[in-house]
């Protein structure tokens, strides 16, 4: 089994997700950026656009307009100012 990533979504309503995933692509301010298991640690804002989660060959995409991103050797978190599902 691959290593995996322990990802939160949290907006000021409520916590979106949380769990382990394969992969996290973010939209951050200077450019999109992915993350896996074992990413050096680093924060960032975030511009709008999709956060994508990858996990075991399925995808879900949550909408975001700002807030921040970090990930830390525990995993990564997205603060996030408004955030919703796609779909």
């Amino acid at each position: 089994m691959a290593d995996k990533l322990h990802f939160s979504l949290v907006s000021p309503e409520r916590e979106l997700f949380s769990g382990l995933v394969d992969q996290v692509d973010a939209p951050g301010s200077e450019g999109d950026f992915g993350v896996l298991a074992g990413h050096a640690p680093f924060m960032t804002a975030l511009r709008e656009g999709p956060v994508t989660v990858h996990n075991d060959g399925q995808t879900t995409v949550y909408d975001v307009r700002g807030g921040f991103a970090d990930v830390t050797p525990d995993g990564f978190t997205v603060l996030a100012e408004h955030a919703i599902e796609a779909g």
